[in-house]
């Protein structure tokens, strides 16, 4: 990246066991930058945290559904045809309302030179 700060949004990744308890835990951060056509992912679902909800969802669908919106933010095309979209499509996608297990917190914006650093530091304050 260059010096030049480049407009970006994010959104914390929450896996949420009954949403009618209103009970979460953050399991990961779908970052987008449009100009830069630039979007990322990242996943952090220990085990521990999670069990300690009460949850009839199995692990493995959990980590499968998580992975599902992976394939989505990398534009595999095994994430089907919403993963071929273009990045902020993609990213509107990912960070709509929804009642289902895996939700996201409202888009935020920001500014930053390097989006990669700055992807890191929010990680690591808002899941890690």
């Amino acid at each position: 990246m260059n010096d030049e700060n480049h407009l970006y949004e994010y959104s914390v990744i929450r896996y949420v066991p009954a949403v009618e308890r209103e009970e979460f835990v953050n399991i990961g951060l779908v970052m987008m930058c449009k100009r830069m056509r630039w979007i990322k992912m990242q996943l952090h679902m220990p085990d521990s945290k999670i069990r300690v909800f009460r949850s009839e969802l199995p692990m493995d669908a959990l980590h499968h559904q998580a992975t599902s919106l992976s394939l989505i933010a990398d534009a595999d095309p095994s994430g089907g045809p919403i993963a071929q979209l273009p990045v902020e499509e993609r990213f509107r996608w990912l960070t709509a309302v929804r009642s289902a297990c895996i939700q996201t917190s409202r888009p935020h914006p920001g500014l930053t030179a390097d989006l990669d650093k700055e992807f890191d530091r929010i990680f690591s304050e808002q899941v890690m």
